[in-house]
C-alpha cells in the first residue's frame, strides 16, 4: 500500500464540484494515477476522518496546448476521484 499522502493530490474545486458537495455531499480530488478505488477510499478516510459510501474515477486526458510559436506540446495527464460521504461528514479542508 502506498502512502495516502501521496495518493491525493488536491481538492478539486469548481463549479460543478461545488453543487456536488451542496447537494449529495461528494468531494472532488485529483489523485495519482496509479493509484485505485480502494486506495483512494482508504486515503481519504484515514486523511480526512470521515466514512466514505462510494468512489468515482475518471482518467483525464492532457489537452493539446501551443505557445506562441508553432511549439506544439499536451499539459499532463490525470485522474479525477470524486467520493461521495456519509451524510452529516464533511472533511476538515479549509
Amino acid at each position: 500500500m502506498r502512502d495516502i499522502y501521496r495518493i491525493i493530490d488536491t481538492v478539486r474545486m469548481s463549479e460543478k464540484a461545488t453543487l456536488l458537495q451542496e447537494k449529495e455531499n461528494t468531494w472532488t480530488f485529483k489523485v495519482d494515477r496509479r493509484a485505485n478505488k480502494i486506495e483512494i477510499k482508504n486515503a481519504v478516510e484515514k486523511h480526512f476522518k470521515v466514512k466514505v459510501l462510494g468512489v468515482r474515477t475518471a482518467n483525464c486526458a492532457g489537452k493539446a496546448k501551443r505557445r506562441r510559436r508553432a511549439d506544439a506540446g499536451r499539459t499532463p495527464a490525470w485522474k479525477k476521484a470524486i467520493v461521495r460521504l456519509k451524510d452529516g461528514n464533511s472533511p476538515d479542508i479549509f
